[in-house]
């Protein structure tokens, strides 16, 4: 079996094609959304999702999230002298995943469609990859979000021809993509985007104005007083995801310890007050829309519509400001919190060759500029380090491009070719990806020519090659996904290590979500309904020792209705008026 994975920042979401169409997948909480948050709590059992961002808000000391952001770099996260990679967090996620759907389908997911931001470089992407792996997965494809999102709509809404703009603002990435409709052809024209601008950032805006409101610095809090913060944030998660229906909400100030005392003070918040606070967000993602226009050579008066992605575009500045630019109401037909999840489903359909989807071409796009190390003469004397571009940002893949260097200098039988991905004229400010040595070169003057060819597939896989032009010689170096980090060996020993983890059995995730949920309500509860909860999960935790299902069934369904009863951070589930559709 073969699904779709949208591998979010603060999200994610899995799917399968099935003959009525791409169809999401329940997690075992029955949400189609999984928190990509994981944490250890004090008894060294790992927690993901849900269960996980519940724990966070008590004991974010214990908890992470936002890893996403880290893929392709070292940075590693550490509890009870255990280091976790951004790799290894994504492939817990993943195997969450990956096992709920197994549950729920009845039969094994042995491969998968993973998507990433458009705008992921090629270590980014090597690390998504190695991710899927740990956690059990063949990697089919990595798809760029804005694409997959394009195969959702173009798959519900075929016989088109229209060009698209896919705006996708999720929790902590955003990407623009210019898409070419024409039936059951999707042609990407070209994509832009910042892997740091996303929802979460206009939480840390809301929670670091309140916070200077009170005489505090955001990142001092975020070091003393971690508490605090944590809890402070979830209000103004809750606060803003309000603002998209209300003109006015509030938020109740927290104490040191992340309590809140019966006096604790409620700060109000109106619309246009959110929107100055967050102006600069705004501003920094129409950059990426004016790169993506101009790589496709288009003003934006060209545009026929523009789609919205990722939970984010609920927020009413966010379109306020669409049709300020465009001149339109953008399309929200498909929940964007889902309908990356879906287009991967759907690209997984093609790739498995399922005939409800094999009418359907897409083509993509090169993320970054490819190309090698050169050296110029300048005032006399060669200087090293600069970018020859072979394969442009936005070109259409599958594709193969080639450039004619020369020898600097008489009888140089060597050259050393060193390959890079960016945007920049100085390589050391672009990303290294591998180099190869050219040799055999006949002696003689300088400028003896060799081509140097660049080949790039869908699958993320780029082959270099060198010719020497005069003897024919060819010399080859394939910059695949695996080309920087973990060997097979080292993606065995974690996917070793990480069984070792201990982990509660699935049967009893709902426990232990309900367990942490009413741990942190506990904090929240004045102190007469505080003791009555403290006797009600005394007596849950003491059924779930006795192994009693008919015991722990009772008092699970006594204490979810005295946590619904008095668990306020859940209303805006329960607000008719915030309640997320198709239509929202």
């Amino acid at each position: 079996m073969i699904v779709g994975i949208d591998l979010g920042t603060t999200h994610s979401l899995v799917a399968c094609l099935k003959e009525t169409g791409p169809e999401l997948i329940p997690n075992s909480l029955g949400e189609y959304l999984t928190p990509s948050v994981v944490g250890l709590d004090n008894a060294g059992e790992l927690l993901v999702g849900r269960t996980a961002q519940e724990f966070m808000v008590t004991a974010p000391e214990r908890c992470v999230s936002m890893f996403k952001r880290q893929m392709g770099t070292e940075w590693k996260w550490t509890i009870d002298n255990k280091a976790f990679t951004a790799v290894e967090l994504s492939a817990l996620v993943l195997k969450t995943l990956k096992e709920e759907a197994e549950q729920y389908l009845g039969e094994s997911v042995e491969s998968a469609v993973i998507t990433v931001p458009a705008y992921f470089n090629e270590h980014q992407r090597t690390d998504t990859i190695r991710a899927g792996e740990i956690a059990g997965l063949k990697v089919a494809r990595i798809v760029n979000e804005p694409t997959a999102a394009a195969l959702a709509y173009g798959l519900r809404e075929q016989d088109q021809e229209r060009l698209l703009l896919v705006y996708d603002l999720g929790g902590g990435t955003f990407d623009v993509s210019i898409v070419d409709q024409l039936d059951d052809v999707l042609e990407i024209r070209s994509s832009a985007g910042e892997t740091f601008l996303g929802g979460e950032d206009f939480t840390s805006t809301i929670a670091a104005r309140v916070l200077e409101s009170k005489g505090m610095v955001y990142e001092h809090v975020e070091m003393k007083e971690p508490e605090r913060l944590s809890r402070l944030r979830r209000e103004c998660e809750r606060l803003k995801r309000q603002l998209s229906s209300r003109d006015v909400a509030s938020l109740r100030f927290p104490d040191a310890r992340g309590h809140f005392l019966d006096d604790a003070e409620t700060i109000e918040v109106n619309r246009e007050q959110f929107k100055k606070w967050t102006s600069h967000l705004i501003g920094r993602a129409d950059l990426p829309l004016r790169k993506a226009l101009g790589d496709a050579g288009l003003k934006r008066s060209e545009v026929d519509e523009v789609i919205l992605v990722g939970g984010a575009t609920r927020m009413p500045t966010i379109v306020e400001r669409i049709v300020e630019i465009f001149g339109k109401e953008p399309l929200r037909r498909i929940n964007p919190d889902e309908v990356v999840a879906l287009g991967a489903a759907v690209q997984a359909g093609l790739i498995d060759r399922n005939e409800h989807v094999e009418e359907m071409v897409v083509t993509d796009v090169a993320p970054f500029t490819l190309g090698v190390e050169t050296t110029r003469e300048m005032a006399g004397e060669y200087r090293s380090g600069y970018f020859m571009p072979i394969i442009n940002r936005n070109t259409t893949i599958p594709v193969s491009r080639a450039q004619t260097v020369q020898t600097l200098h008489p009888n140089q039988t060597e050259v050393k070719v060193a390959i890079y991905q960016g945007e920049h004229r100085k390589t050391d400010q672009n990303l290294f990806l591998g180099e190869f040595q050219v040799k055999n070169i006949p002696r003689g003057p300088a400028g003896q020519e060799i081509e140097i060819r660049f080949t790039y597939d869908l699958n993320g896989v780029l082959e270099v090659e060198a010719m020497v032009l005069e003897t024919k010689e060819k010399f080859q170096h394939v910059v695949t996904r695996y080309a920087r980090g973990m060997s097979q060996r080292q993606i065995d020993d974690a996917i070793r290590s990480m069984e070792n983890l201990k982990k509660h059995p699935r049967e009893e995730s709902a426990n232990r979500y309900l367990l942490k949920r009413s741990e942190r309500l506990y904090s929240e509860l004045p102190w007469g309904e505080r003791e009555q909860l403290d006797l009600m999960l005394k007596g849950f935790e003491e059924a779930i020792e006795l192994q009693d299902e008919e015991l722990i069934a009772r008092h699970r369904e006594a204490l979810e209705n005295f946590v619904n009863l008095f668990d306020f951070s859940e209303e805006d589930d329960n607000d008719p008026q915030s309640e997320q559709t198709d239509d929202w």
